[in-house]
């Protein structure tokens, strides 16, 4: 297994961080030239238009952001 498909099947944690303010991370962007970017939900949505041609993969988890009704 490559490091790009095991990149792809971790799940983001509370350790991930975005590259841009620090909050938790819920986007894994796979850059073409091999490195990886990680983003909150605000500033992937804010970047989102300028990634896209430089990315081979964005790994997106912000459904954990919505509030599930606890049983």
């Amino acid at each position: 297994m490559n490091e790009q498909m095991i990149l792809e099947t971790t799940p983001l944690n509370a350790v991930d961080r975005c590259d841009r303010c620090g909050a938790q991370a819920y986007v894994r962007a796979v850059l073409l030239s091999g490195g990886e970017l990680l983003f909150c939900g605000h500033h992937a949505k804010e970047y989102a238009a300028n990634l896209k041609p430089i990315v081979a993969h964005i790994q997106d988890e912000t459904e954990k952001l919505v509030d599930t009704p606890a049983n």
